[in-house]
């Protein structure tokens, strides 16, 4: 069965169809990871969008339970040039095709993804569509054309209802904007106490539960959208360790006056190389974020930046100048992706213990 890609701009590829049988508009994106396309599919970050893979083959290793992100994905869709129908591994467990069918995601392959990629490279992300054949093509474009893209997005994937994760080890408060299931993994191998809480949770709720630190994680669409997380960053930075990913970077940045901005085609995939100010460490990374952190605006009085990215220059790391907190752009659970930044969680770990060592003393 054929289907069609239709950008904002009027282009059209034709495909064929796989996964889920049903038409979607949503922001055209486009990932250069070799592997880890379940991870990616499920990330929370990948919310509404349309997911465009460079890799030219796309599902050969299958669906496992022990790689999801999350648990509902929230991708619009997915694009690739070659979709395997029969997947060889020793974990795998349905195709890719079944698995998007299970959970309502179509796919388009047969794709020139080179030229789909160059495309947004040029123009920028832009609106697009996944559609059948069976209607007009002005019909659909009209359709696309017409339709507005919602701005709630972290509303749509942040838990409800706050839940634990127990151990016996430091107390963490784990703020979800759309959180990555390896983010709870890291902090669990570290044998954290986590309790997950709503992005809207407030300050106070957060400081009556007398945690040893505060983990924002990752999450979809514009920080900006988020003010009442600004105002809680506010609110609990200075009396509690703090390490942001991603998202949280974002809104970590904004509530202590820096301004963020929207990135022509951003960074999505697991080889962008991040260097350490200090140290001139490199670090090879896995990112997803259209957004990003305005370095003029950093105030050198609040905030100092740490990293930034080799190939572009953007922000990728801010540390306070004056209280215990930190957050950085990319992923540092590694999932999937390189495992170079994994020592970021150790350095949390490590400035909790310090916080709770100069109050004893």
């Amino acid at each position: 069965m054929k289907r069609l890609l239709i950008l904002e701009d009027g282009t059209i590829f034709e495909g064929v169809a796989f996964g889920a049988d049903i038409d979607v508009t949503g922001e055209i994106v486009f990932n250069t990871g070799m592997t880890g396309y379940q991870e990616s599919i499920t990330d929370q970050s990948y919310n509404g969008q349309i997911l465009t893979f460079t890799y030219p083959m796309v599902g050969n290793y299958g669906i496992n339970r022990d790689d999801y992100e999350s648990i509902t994905p929230t991708t619009k869709g997915v694009v690739v040039k070659e979709h395997a129908r029969r997947a060889s591994n020793w974990r795998n467990q349905m195709s890719l095709d079944e698995f998007l069918k299970r959970k309502g995601i179509p796919g388009i392959s047969g794709i020139d993804t080179r030229a789909l990629t160059k495309k947004i490279r040029e123009v920028g992300t832009m609106k697009a569509s996944l559609v059948g054949t069976g209607d007009s093509f002005e019909h659909a474009f009209d359709q696309l054309k017409a339709t507005v893209l919602p701005t709630n997005q972290v509303a749509q994937v942040s838990t409800q209802k706050s839940y634990p994760s127990p151990a016996s080890g430091k107390n963490v408060v784990v703020v979800d904007f759309g959180l990555k299931h390896s983010i709870l993994r890291e902090l669990s191998k570290r044998n954290c106490n986590l309790t997950v809480l709503p992005y809207n949770t407030t300050a106070q709720t957060i400081l009556d539960l007398q945690p040893d630190g505060v983990m924002l994680t990752n999450g979809p669409g514009d920080p900006k959208d988020v003010p009442e997380a600004i105002e809680m960053i506010q609110g609990i930075q200075g009396k509690v360790p703090i390490f942001g990913i991603c998202l949280g970077h974002q809104l970590f940045s904004l509530a202590n006056g820096a301004d963020t901005f929207k990135m022509k085609f951003g960074h999505r995939g697991f080889n962008h190389a991040v260097r350490e100010i200090a140290t001139g460490r490199i670090d090879f990374t896995s990112q997803n974020h259209g957004y990003a952190v305005d370095p003029e605006s950093c105030d050198p009085e609040k905030l100092i930046i740490t990293h930034v990215e080799v190939n572009d220059n953007t922000v990728e790391g801010v540390r306070h100048r004056s209280f215990p907190a930190f957050s950085v752009q990319f992923h540092p659970d590694a999932a999937p992706g390189p495992h170079d930044a994994e020592h970021l969680f150790d350095e949390f770990m490590e400035m909790m213990e310090n916080v709770e060592r100069s109050r004893k003393n």
